[in-house]
C-alpha cells in the first residue's frame, strides 16, 4: 500500500495553478524594494522576465539601476530567497543582466507619479 501523505509533499507545488503561481511571484516581487529608491523592484522595471515552467521552477532575469550598484553581489540571492517562500514555487533561479541597461523609461506611470516625474 502506498502512503499518499509521503508522496504528496514532493508534488505539492503542482497543486497551485500556473497562473496563480505567476500572480504570487509578481506579488512577492512587489514586496522587495530597491535599497536606494523607495520603490519595489517590479514596478521600478528591474524585472525583465518571469518564466515559470510546468514544474513551477521560476526563472527571473533582472537588472539593477546601475552596474556598480553596491548590492549587485547579494541582491539576486535576496530575490531568490523571497520567491522560494511563494506558495507553489518549486525552485528559483535569478540571473542578473545589464543588457539592455535600465533606464527611467522602465518605471510604471504610477511610480513616475510617485517620484514626481509626471
Amino acid at each position: 500500500m502506498i502512503n499518499e501523505t509521503a508522496v504528496a509533499p514532493a508534488a505539492e507545488h503542482l497543486h497551485v495553478a500556473a497562473e496563480q503561481v505567476r500572480q504570487n511571484v509578481v506579488a512577492a516581487l512587489r514586496t522587495i524594494f530597491d535599497p536606494e529608491i523607495p520603490v519595489n523592484i517590479y514596478d521600478l522595471g528591474l524585472i525583465y522576465t518571469v518564466d515559470i515552467d510546468d514544474e513551477r521552477n521560476v526563472d527571473i532575469r533582472m537588472t539593477l539601476t546601475a552596474p556598480g550598484c553596491p548590492v549587485a553581489g547579494t541582491f539576486p540571492d535576496t530575490v531568490a530567497s523571497r520567491l522560494k517562500e511563494v506558495p507553489g514555487v518549486s525552485d528559483v533561479r535569478v540571473e542578473l543582466v545589464f543588457e539592455p541597461p535600465w533606464t527611467m523609461d522602465q518605471l510604471t506611470d504610477e511610480v513616475k507619479l510617485q517620484l514626481g516625474f509626471l
